[in-house]
């Protein structure tokens, strides 16, 4: 029996609301350097640490919030990520920008555990997310603190889907998007952006060249750049990942989280918020394995892991059909390897071709269109049972980043044709 609280019975509404007789309060205090630990305010605009130039995190108040802010209180509120307002980093809702992101379903994915006896696996599907992707949380974060700052333009690179997502809700906070893709990603995805009216780019390279163009030019145009944890409020966003499996299993978290990793955001992300809910008194001292999934063809997290260092290298020729995961150097690194280790967790490596497979499977065993990069976690499970590290009485969780629909080209076949005046028509149909 899937043991989620029954969350899905609240009512999905896409805008937020702010409650007239009682306004919600974020206890947003201050930006902390989570390398250095020089902290700032968190009402001016900062990317990096001006220190050292590493990972800036939104603190909070969080002694104050234990007394007045209860894991239940989201429980009345709208059907996303907003619900968690108190440890969000916007302190008037005025400012929130949003498409109704967050607050996607848990699956019991019964199917894809049967081969290895295993009954406790499941899909956190966040395709159904707008823009169909999980970066709708973190570009929804962002563009709310810049739109509260004052922020007139935004600049990022972008492997696509982060970039779909920017333009979208740039849009609808009326914030100029200037995006920075390579000349490769996926049709779909440069679609979106040009749809949404933003301004987009196509970089001979990689995104970390895209992502020189950012850095060149950021000062000299105003942008505020929201590179990939290159500024304190996307992980934002992706923390309400881990808020959500705790509500999901009755705040107990799962023995193991396997993650697709690009730039890191999401287990970033997901360990910041384990963290936060300790100290609110909501969870206990338990975290999961964190497990970074990623491909052959691009490793530097997974390679790091295994070397035993604490940051990666820049990865050569890093290539793999999934552009979510083809990010050969992260500014997050270390943050990742240190959660990584602390929980116990691992990093598994998967080929293209076994991505793909996992594509298939997915979709024909659990109904689930997965992008590639969530398919990889699916391909790295079964790696990792096969190996032993995983157990089949664990509690898994797979998270599908993305929907397939986003990268059509990666699925191929032929469809025969049939002609209604053909009198053979009925032996043609298998």
């Amino acid at each position: 029996m899937c043991p989620f609280l029954d969350i899905r019975a609240l009512s999905l509404y896409i805008e937020f609301t702010i409650p007239q007789e009682n306004p919600l309060k974020s206890y947003l205090s201050h930006l902390e350097c989570t390398n250095c630990r020089q902290t700032y305010s968190a009402e001016e605009i900062h990317t990096t640490c001006p220190a050292c130039g590493k990972v800036l995190y939104a603190r909070y108040d969080l002694a104050a919030a234990r007394k007045r802010f209860t894991r239940d209180d989201a429980r009345t509120r709208p059907g996303n990520m907003w619900r968690w307002f108190e440890v969000m980093p916007v302190r008037d809702a005025a400012n929130v920008v949003t498409l109704g992101e967050g607050y996607t379903p848990l699956l019991a994915a019964h199917n894809l555990g049967r081969e290895f006896g295993a009954g406790k696996v499941f899909i956190k599907e966040e395709g159904l997310n707008p823009t169909g992707s999980f970066k709708a949380r973190g570009l929804s974060a962002a563009v709310s603190k810049a739109k509260e700052l004052g922020v007139k333009a935004i600049g990022m690179p972008s492997a696509g889907n982060a970039g779909a997502a920017l333009a979208a809700y740039g849009a609808r906070a009326g914030i100029d998007a200037y995006i920075f893709v390579p000349e490769d990603t996926p049709e779909m995805m440069k679609k979106e952006g040009l749809v949404y009216g933003a301004h987009v780019y196509l970089v001979k390279g990689l995104i970390n060249d895209a992502g020189k163009i950012v850095r060149d030019n950021a000062s000299a145009r105003n942008w505020f750049d929201v590179s990939t944890l290159k500024e304190p409020y996307r992980a934002e966003g992706k923390k309400t990942m881990g808020y959500e499996l705790a509500e999901h299993f009755n705040w107990e978290l799962p023995d193991a989280i396997l993650y697709p990793t690009g730039g890191g955001t999401g287990i970033v992300g997901m360990w910041k918020a384990f963290e936060e809910m300790e100290q609110l008194g909501w969870i206990g001292a338990k975290r999961p394995k964190m497990i970074s999934v990623q491909a052959e063809g691009c490793a530097p997290i997974v390679k790091a892991f295994h070397d035993g260092a604490r940051h990666a290298d820049l990865w050569p020729n890093a290539r793999t059909l999934a552009p979510g995961i083809r990010v050969p150097v992260a500014i997050a690194d270390y943050l990742m390897l240190d959660a990584m280790r602390a929980s116990g967790g691992t990093g598994v490596m998967v080929s293209d071709q076994e991505i793909v497979e996992a594509m298939y499977a997915m979709a024909r065993l659990e109904g689930v269109f997965a992008a590639p990069e969530g398919a990889a976690t699916y391909a790295g499970y079964k790696k990792l049972m096969v190996e032993g590290f995983l157990k089949p009485a664990e509690t898994v969780v797979l998270f599908n980043t993305g929907s397939g629909l986003k990268t059509p080209e990666l699925v191929t076949g032929e469809y025969p044709v049939l002609d209604p005046r053909d009198p053979e028509l009925a032996s043609k149909i298998l």
